[in-house]
């Protein structure tokens, strides 16, 4: 059996579990749960999560969850407050980790706290991995949930390192390293290029990228309240101008890298290597025909990557007793052995120290060690850039991103306008 048969064998048997519980009719009294879910974010989410939510009906028979699959988290976030809006029963989503302060702002979410009453409880919401939380607590309360979670990764062609006589074992470990790699990796044939050195994808999630930047460079994005920035510090205006300069220096395309095909452009050979979320693991894992490398990312004067993905979020609508059902749902899908199931389906993170304890992950490291880069890179890692208007001031930011990637403007103007468009923005909740 060869080795990506295996990695598909193992992901698939993850979720043989809770066998033995037969099958229980629906019954008229069912309490139900909606479920906004975005699926188009990374690996194959849809089958997995109906598969768990399956497994939660069987061990909660009194309980219905409709699920429904929205495509990234926007989507997902817009429909969901659609709903609400139009009093339709949402109960819990799961939606970036970032929108706390907003979504809390606008009073549609409650505390976990507020259900979290039982010893068992209360030691459930202390689990889970504190960098994971720091996008998840405020005001000494837990309000989100980590579940579908991620560090950015740097994926890797290690035939193509062998090819260009680089060591496929020892990954760039600073930005002057990536570059000397990339500019080794670049394949041309005439005035085409075959084949890129590196690829930060810019288009859906830039502000994240740009987070990475500039930890590595040793500047945060944002104070811990989420009402001030800092877009235009001299060292966040230094990681733009090392983004940019990839580009100029030919060991990157010109303009904008999408989010939504730079997993297919690596697979295919079109880039040696690519900065993505660890929820592609499993399905680069899959499609590629060449040996994969996936490495913490570079770094400058530091290492380091913000965290990333979604939370479990409980809304203010339906009834107590829907409410309290996906509570128990939400717990539910966050215990150690579906936390693992999940991680070996897709490639996300397991969330708990405790998941990695489970046969499920144990088993699935040591046959695919590179699912233990994203947990491994927690410990250099930061929050993700969330403030209060959080959706407003990320265009912003990816407005000027976008703008000196395409050499509209320099990064110090770009980063100087997003930040003034902040400061307006942010003053009301600077007290």
């Amino acid at each position: 059996m060869s080795f990506k048969t295996r990695c598909l064998a193992l992901a698939l048997g993850a979720f043989a579990g809770l066998t033995g519980l037969s099958p229980v009719a629906a019954s008229a009294a069912q309490t139900q749960v909606t479920m906004y879910y975005p699926v188009s974010v990374g690996g194959p989410l849809t089958q997995v999560v109906d598969k768990l939510v399956g497994e939660f009906e069987q061990a909660n028979p009194d309980v219905k969850v409709n699920a429904i699959y929205a495509g990234n988290y926007d989507d997902a976030r817009t429909k969901a407050l659609a709903a609400l809006k139009a009093g339709t029963p949402v109960q819990t989503s799961v939606l970036f980790s970032i929108d706390l302060h907003e979504l809390k702002d606008m009073g549609v979410i409650r505390p976990f706290d507020d259900f979290a009453t039982m010893p068992e409880d209360k030691a459930w919401l202390q689990s889970f991995y504190p960098g994971l939380m720091d996008n998840g607590r405020a005001d000494g309360k837990t309000w989100g949930i980590p579940f579908q979670r991620s560090t950015i990764v740097m994926f890797y062609n290690k035939d193509a390192f062998r090819q260009a006589g680089l060591d496929p074992n020892k990954p760039p470990r600073t930005w002057t390293e990536m570059r000397e790699a990339a500019a080794k990796l670049v394949q041309r044939d005439g005035n085409t290029t075959n084949r890129w050195g590196v690829m930060i994808p810019s288009t859906g999630y830039a502000y994240w990228m740009f987070g990475a930047l500039t930890k590595q460079n040793s500047q945060t994005l944002m104070n811990p309240a989420g009402t001030r920035t800092m877009f235009d510090s001299p060292k966040a205006v230094q990681a733009l101008e090392f983004w940019t300069s990839l580009s100029k220096d030919g060991v990157s395309p010109k303009g904008l890298i999408e989010w939504g095909t730079l997993r297919q452009n690596f697979v295919e050979g079109k880039t040696a290597m690519m900065w993505h979320s660890t929820g592609n693991l499993t399905a680069v894992l899959k499609d590629a025909k060449f040996d994969v490398g996936v490495a913490p990312l570079p770094g400058n004067t530091e290492p380091g990557s913000p965290t990333g993905g979604g939370n479990f979020y409980l809304f203010k609508s339906g009834s107590e007793a829907e409410q309290r059902a996906s509570f128990r749902l939400v717990k539910f899908l966050t215990a150690p052995e579906r936390s693992a199931q999940w991680s070996v389906a897709t490639g996300y993170m397991g969330v708990s120290a405790a998941s990695y304890d489970t046969p499920t992950l144990k088993e699935y490291a040591a046959k695919v060690p590179q699912t233990l880069v994203a947990r491994d890179q927690l410990s250099v890692a930061t929050a993700e850039l969330s403030t209060h208007q959080s959706g407003r001031v990320r265009k912003m930011l990816e407005d000027a991103l976008q703008s000196a990637i395409t050499g509209q403007q320099e990064p110090r103007a770009a980063l100087t306008g997003a930040q003034a468009q902040a400061d307006r923005v942010l003053k009301p909740y600077q007290r």
